[in-house]
């Protein structure tokens, strides 16, 4: 029988699942959380399949065997590809994440809505059947935002390099109607803050984290397993798999951007997971 006072597993690929754990953490504060930040092998966009199923079961497998009661992917690549086999495999509750496009399409009131994702999310089958089941409610202007998930790695979610390339993704957007703008990367939820020094008020932004941490405050209770016991010293423990101490700094300071009260950094030996 699972624990209550048992920690929630997150991870992601590499530093975007920040966010989810705030989220998460302000939504449920009294929740034990570890998360991992596969940096060592970010970004999965251009990996093979198999290679996101099996890289995505060892950090699943990882965090169960510390005792995770509920596993959360923080990523849209790897929820895509890995996340039928992660509960065909796995006796916990998985969560997975997908950009907001049906509530983005609810309050959009020019109908036009701008998208901002990876890549590889824009040409992921469930972004597609997304875009495709709502299109004759709404027109989507999708971009690809190529260089922000870097600068993001480098713990860089704010500045004159951010804010030039929100310019050139989000300006057009603008310029065409849009007045809601989807994040489709749990990455870029760390840039709301940027995107309204530059753009105001002008969109509205739908991002994922909060409905993450709603459907995980509802997984916690439907299946009991919500701490009622022990809410004063939840401990979060931020890891990654990068192998330096200086390509581990990036997650400490976007930690200490979102004022996360982390016990530790750490990283995770490669040969466990």
């Amino acid at each position: 029988m699972l624990s209550r006072i048992a920690p929630i597993g997150i991870f992601d690929s590499g530093l975007g699942g920040i966010s989810v754990v705030e989220a998460i953490r302000r939504r449920s504060p009294g929740e034990a959380i570890v998360y991992v930040a596969d940096s060592l092998y970010a970004p999965y966009g251009e990996k093979p399949d198999e290679f996101i199923r099996e890289r995505s079961l060892a950090l699943a497998e990882w965090l169960v065997q510390r005792g995770a009661k509920l596993l959360v992917i923080a990523c849209n690549t790897a929820t895509t590809h890995a996340i039928s086999y992660l509960r065909s495999r796995l006796a916990i509750p998985v969560i997975g994440v997908e950009p907001g496009i049906k509530p983005a399409v609810q309050i959009s009131g020019t109908k036009i809505v701008g998208v901002l994702a990876t890549a590889a999310t824009l040409r992921s089958p469930r972004l597609q059947e997304l875009l495709s089941d709502h299109c004759h409610a709404c027109r989507f202007i999708c971009r690809a935002g190529h260089g922000l998930v870097e600068l993001i790695e480098q713990g860089e979610a704010a500045g004159s390099q951010i804010e030039a390339l929100l310019e050139k993704y989000l300006t057009p957007m603008l310029v065409d109607g849009a007045d809601t703008l989807v994040l489709g990367s749990t990455h870029y939820a760390l840039l709301i803050p940027s995107i309204k020094r530059v753009f105001g008020d002008q969109l509205s932004l739908i991002e994922t984290a909060t409905a993450i941490a709603r459907r995980v405050d509802h997984q916690l209770t439907d299946h009991c397993l919500r701490n009622e016991v022990d809410t004063a010293d939840a401990v979060l423990q931020l890891c990654s798999t990068a192998m330096s101490e200086r390509q581990r700094a990036p997650l400490g300071k976007l930690a200490q951007m979102l004022s996360l009260d982390a016990h530790r950094v750490n990283a995770i030996a490669v040969e466990s997971c």
